[in-house]
């Protein structure tokens, strides 16, 4: 098998477990993943839900990136174009399946801007009781915690949790540095004075600070939450293969620095342990590109604004039904639907997750990656 094509296939495999679990992935040894169970802050996310969906066939994970600034100074907040006021809302929304079978794994991830009704609870906040109400996806974190969150996803997908991770900021810039910086290539330059994000056309080797405004950058495609969805399936499938490629898997002492900078900001339900992350890895050692399938939810409209809400992603709700039905009942995802009112780059469901940065054809002077 040509190099290149193995290092996809190992990108591929791992990336389907995203952020911490990608470690299980690499072949770790059970003294490794003890050490690592041991370390994980626990959170229950499922405490209180009532009238949840049936449990289905194989095992879904949400997995979810926060915009917490914990564990980072003032300079460090300046410098990574943080700013100062921290928010624990859902800035990544991912919904991984894996299938009963072993023989498949699907990665969905939904728009944070999403629109949502947020079910009946009390604000964590102010301790307030909230009647349900209107707002977007990513509030659920803040508005009640993981078990608002994770019954906000089940009632907008129809599709049971059974487990739940969440990592936030500073694991992740710290996992990137430990592995060596990752590499993604751009057919044209990337710039938001937002987050900070300033890439050239072409091939470039990102830093956790780099990588960090490459996966945040909201303003490089006109505003859009969805082509960001896009970067931050690339970064994780190339975060993966550097991980495994680089050597930092192999390395002993790398891998445990690896695993201790994911741990520093990593939030687990407590029945997510070593044994479940064996299995996991168990799972995913032989899949292949065919076996993975990186999906967004399909979109309806996607800067639809809401009063009181601002601009929200609103979902084509019969594409979305199938999609979700399919993970149910543990089937391969429908091919996408492409239609008059939807575009060709939001119809992405059951597509490979891709190598290189593609939102976008190459510019006048870009490159082809």
């Amino acid at each position: 098998m040509p190099a290149t094509r193995s290092r996809r296939r190992w990108g591929l495999r791992a990336a389907a477990v995203a952020a911490g679990l990608v470690l299980t992935a690499g072949g770790v040894g059970h003294a490794v993943l003890g050490s690592a169970e041991h370390g994980v802050h626990r959170v229950d996310p499922f405490t209180g839900l009532r009238d949840r969906p049936d449990a289905g066939r194989g095992l879904n994970i949400l997995l979810i990136g926060t915009d917490s600034r914990e564990g980072l100074t003032a300079d460090e907040r300046e410098e990574y174009h943080l700013g100062h006021a921290s928010c624990y809302c859902a800035d990544t929304i991912l919904l991984l399946h894996l299938s009963e079978a072993g023989d498949r794994a699907t990665v969905v991830s939904l728009p944070r801007d999403s629109y949502a009704k947020l079910p009946e609870h009390t604000f964590a906040v102010s301790g307030a009781h909230h009647e349900p109400h209107a707002g977007k996806l990513n509030a659920a974190l803040s508005h009640g915690g993981p078990p608002l969150m994770v019954r906000t996803v089940e009632d907008l997908t129809g599709v049971r949790v059974d487990h739940y991770l969440e990592v936030s900021f500073g694991g992740f810039m710290r996992a990137v540095d430990e592995v060596g910086g990752v590499k993604v290539c751009t057919p044209r330059p990337l710039r938001d004075a937002h987050s900070g994000l300033d890439l050239p056309a072409g091939t470039s080797r990102l830093d956790g600070a780099e990588a960090l405004a490459y996966v945040r950058a909201r303003y490089v495609d006109g505003g859009s939450d969805l082509g960001r969805m896009n970067r931050q399936q690339t970064f994780l499938a190339a975060f993966a293969d550097q991980a495994i490629t680089g050597g930092a898997l192999l390395d002993p002492a790398r891998l445990g620095a690896t695993v201790r900078a994911l741990l520093d900001s990593v939030r687990a339900d407590p029945g997510f342990g070593a044994e479940q992350m064996l299995q996991l890895a168990g799972v995913l050692k032989d899949f292949s590109p065919s076996d993975t399938r990186f999906a967004s939810v399909p979109v309806q409209e996607a800067g639809r604004s809401v009063p009181g809400l601002g601009s929200t992603v609103i979902w084509d709700d019969g594409a979305a039904r199938r999609l979700f039905a399919a993970l149910s009942e543990d089937r391969p995802l429908p091919r996408p639907e492409r239609s008059t009112t939807t575009p060709a780059t939001l119809a992405t469901l059951a597509t490979p997750a891709p190598t290189a940065e593609d939102d976008d054809p190459p510019a006048a002077g870009g490159v082809s990656c």
